[in-house]
């Protein structure tokens, strides 16, 4: 007789970008700057009181960000970055083991971990050709046990987005009694204009759920604080499936300062946009397939070569992160750093 559940056997681990002493980390999408002086100064002002457990209900927070927003504070949920709210997605959606959750694949490879763990089933859709969400046939492979649909935008790991239009028919074709979360972890990267901005769409679509992040952009990886922004119903159901003092205190004083700091942390967006262009140019130069990215990562679509080329590049004292078989995700960095990428990209052979 086994104590544990069975099926954790086959759960996949979530891989996190490796980190080796002397070699450029471009495999997990961090910002290589540091909080900004007023962040950090925050941030040490609210270690000061670590004895003290953090506020349950990070009302501080939340107050914030309804007023950045202009959104009723009732509607926003804030959690343990964006993947803990994935998590109690899955959980506030799903009872049974036959209640599923869709998404594409390849995207966030947290989302069959969320689900597993859940319980729940999951069902996948292929990307299309040019590595981007196909919501038509994601719209035609839901159910009656749909309870819950994870759309990547930018997607992760391929950084296209999806438009505006797409995901306005995508939400009519689903209908109302299947949840849509639009997890837009990459959100402050966006140019296109095209794209979709979630929080355009809350009022008309009920449920929708748009999931963003402190992580990226605003440079808290470490912290872990995301948020969630629904109607009052789904928020509440997300803080009572929310672990007991998930965010701590530290988080919460950083993410507030990050946004009172937002002009001068969001102006490195502008940089990585440049960045990530010449990159991908340089890419499709030596030959490569890169589909265009909105966030702050490129793809390079490499097949059977995927385990190859991130052994090349390490070689190259470069560390990217591999999903075999289907390709590496680079996070776009310094110039200096994009460089020895772009070098090492331009002498492999294999």
């Amino acid at each position: 007789m086994t104590l544990i559940r069975p099926d954790l056997d086959t759960l996949p681990a979530y891989v996190p970008g490796r980190a080796i002493p002397g070699a450029i980390k471009l495999a997990s999408n961090e910002v290589p700057l540091p909080p900004t002086p007023p962040v950090l100064a925050a941030i040490a002002e609210a270690a000061a009181a670590g004895n003290r457990y953090p506020d349950l209900a990070v009302t501080g927070l939340t107050a914030r960000l309804a007023d950045e927003l202009g959104m009723a504070a009732e509607r926003i949920a804030i959690g343990c970055g964006s993947v803990s709210l994935c998590q109690q997605l899955v959980q506030a959606t799903c009872r049974e083991p036959s209640d599923e959750v869709l998404f594409a694949w390849r995207s966030f490879e947290a989302y069959p971990i969320v689900t597993q763990i859940g319980g729940a089933t999951m069902r996948t859709v292929p990307l299309d050709a040019d590595f981007r969400h196909d919501l038509d046939a994601m719209a035609a492979a839901v159910t009656p046990n749909t309870r819950l649909v994870m759309v990547c935008s930018p997607n992760n790991p391929t950084g296209t987005v999806v438009t505006r239009d797409e995901l306005e028919r995508f939400l009519a074709a689903v209908g109302p009694d299947v949840l849509v979360a639009l997890d837009e972890a990459y959100h402050e990267y966006v140019t296109d204009p095209a794209a979709v901005d979630g929080t355009a769409l809350l009022d008309a679509h009920p449920n929708l759920v748009v999931l963003r992040t402190f992580s990226k952009a605003y440079r808290l990886a470490a912290l872990r604080v995301g948020y969630a922004l629904g109607t009052p119903e789904v928020a509440t159901a997300l803080r009572k499936v929310c672990s007991p003092f998930s965010v701590n205190s530290v988080a919460q004083a950083a993410a507030i300062a990050a946004l009172d700091d937002a002009e001068n942390l969001l102006a490195a967006c502008a940089e990585v946009v440049t960045e990530r262009v010449r990159v991908r140019d340089a890419l499709l130069a030596a030959g490569y397939t890169v589909p265009p990215t909105q966030a702050n990562f490129v793809w390079v679509a490499l097949g059977e070569r995927t385990a190859a080329f991130a052994a090349h590049c390490l070689d190259h004292k470069v560390v990217v992160r591999p999903f075999a078989p289907d390709g590496c995700r680079v996070t776009v960095s310094t110039p200096e750093e994009n460089d020895a990428f772009l070098a090492a990209a331009r002498s492999f052979d294999g």
